[in-house]
This record gives structure tokens, C-alpha cells and sequence, in this order.
């Protein structure tokens, strides 16, 4: 099945005059004949934008505190270089349905084919969505993902179209960012409206040295426990008082020892 058409306007169900809802109106009154109209939001597919309150400068300084951060390895906003930077309004499915606890819950889905699945991870205020104008429809990205294998992803979700009481397109302004580093390039997206950034693939923190000092901070703990039960062995109380007393000791003198080489491979990393 083709994807349904989308608007802005409906027609007044009395006189046929053209209704422009608000993002989040239930009930119309027609300006032509006076009669009060309830949109069923469940029928009708409402296209939609959300502003940008980023420039390419600010989009700029968003990816960089991002690389700086604690995901990405050290000194990425330093050592990589932005190869390009394209601006664009990225089609998103929106749905908002009914949670078997009476909650309301939105989603979003990819309405076209993208290399950054994270996208789907964000988060629209009702109050940011606008009526797209002529302007922006120029330099929108059509979508290609049709709605019905929309509608399908959701029931992988164990949500049934019929439990879809909104559905929307929403055109979302992103910056897309490829940069280098290594002499391989990665891809980022930031978010144009609220400064996130998305990303699938990036130069991530290596896992093994924490994972090594974790392992050897266990282990460490681990024998020092075995104190008291030594002592208790051997001596009944007093030996498990004895040996309480050397654990507790010698984890107080290691923890700093540990606790700074773990700050060191943090810094290095």
C-alpha cells in the first residue's frame, strides 16, 4: 500500500471549508458555518516541522562537547577533522498510542532510509511541531519508508494499529557531520532543535583496561575475604574479629591504589 497523503488542513465535515488544526486540537470550530468538528487523529495523517534553534556554528560546538565526552575516546573533539556538514529536515513517523496502563507514550520511526538508527531515540515536545510552509518543504527529505511497514515495526513492538490514536509526519532538522579520524570516517548527527547528538559507529573508549583493572579489583577483594574466614577456622571468634579487622585494614590502604590507576587508564584512554 502506498503512503497516505499528508496535510496540514481537513475539510469541515458540514460546509466542506478548510480546517488548519493545531498540533494537539481535538475539537474545531469551523470559521465558514460555526459547527464544532472532533478530529479522529487515528484517521488522519498530519505532516509536521520542528523549528531549528541551531545554527551550523552552535551544531558545531554541540558535536564537539560530544566528542569530549566520556563514550568517545580521549581527545576525539581535538584529533579528528569535519570533513563535511550537510543541513537537511529529516523525515521521522510519529505515533502516539494508549499504554495498557492508560499512559500515553510517542514514538518515533525513520520515515526514510538512514545509517544512524538512533535517530529513533528522539524526543518531540508537542509545543515544537509547526506547519511546515513552501520554504521548508524545499529542502525537506521526501519520505521512502511507507506507512503501513511503519504500522508493522510497531506491532514487532506488540503495538496493534488499532492501539494508534495519533499519527503524524514529522520533518526534524538535522546537521549531518563526517569526520576523521584514524584515516577512517565516521558519521554524526546532531539534532537541530535540541543539540543531541546521534551515532551509530564513533571511536568509542576501549572496554579491555577497564575491564582488566574491574577484574583485578575483584579479585583482590575477593581474597581479602577470605580473612575472616581463616581466622574463624583457626581461632573461633576472636579469629574472625582478628581477620575482620586485617580485611577491612588492607582494603582501606588498596582503595586508593586502585581507585588511582583506574583514574590514570581513564585519562590515557
Amino acid at each position: 500500500m502506498e503512503t497516505p497523503q499528508v496535510a496540514t488542513s481537513i475539510p469541515c465535515s458540514q460546509c466542506g471549508g478548510e480546517l488548519h488544526p493545531e498540533a494537539g486540537q481535538v475539537f474545531l470550530t469551523c470559521p465558514y458555518c460555526a459547527s464544532t468538528v472532533y478530529l479522529d487523529k487515528s484517521q488522519v495523517v498530519f505532516h509536521w516541522y520542528v523549528a531549528p534553534t541551531l545554527d551550523e556554528k552552535q551544531a558545531r560546538s554541540a558535536l564537539a562537547r560530544w566528542m569530549a565526552g566520556n563514550q568517545t575516546v580521549k581527545d576525539l573533539d581535538r584529533k579528528s577533522q569535519i570533513s563535511a556538514v550537510t543541513f537537511a529536515y529529516f523525515p521521522m513517523w510519529l505515533f502516539r498510542h494508549q499504554k495498557p496502563n492508560g499512559e500515553d507514550e510517542r514514538l518515533l520511526l525513520p520515515a526514510a532510509a538512514t545509517s544512524i538508527s538512533e535517530l529513533k531515540r528522539l524526543l518531540l515536545p508537542p509545543g515544537d511541531l509547526r506547519k511546515p510552509t513552501a520554504e521548508i518543504d524545499q529542502i525537506a527529505l521526501p519520505p521512502t519508508v511507507p506507512l503501513d511497514t511503519a504500522l508493522d515495526w510497531l506491532k514487532q513492538r506488540q503495538i496493534a494499529p488499532e492501539q494508534v490514536i495519533e499519527k503524524a509526519l514529522v520533518h526534524v532538522p538535522i546537521y549531518t557531520f563526517k569526520y576523521i579520524f584514524n584515516n577512517r570516517t565516521y558519521t554524526a548527527v546532531v539534532e537541530g532543535a535540541s543539540g543531541g547528538v546521534f551515532a551509530n559507529l564513533y571511536p568509542a573508549k576501549a572496554e579491555a583496561p577497564f575491564l582488566l583493572i574491574g577484574s583485578v579489583t575483584a579479585l583482590i577483594y575477593l581474597c581479602l575475604a577470605t580473612f575472616p574466614a581463616m581466622g574463624a577456622l583457626q581461632s573461633g571468634a576472636s579469629g574472625l574479629g582478628i581477620g575482620l579487622i586485617i580485611c577491612s585494614a588492607a582494603g582501606l590502604v588498596i582503595a586508593p591504589f586502585l581507585f588511582a590507576i583506574a583514574a590514570w587508564i581513564a585519562a590515557k584512554i
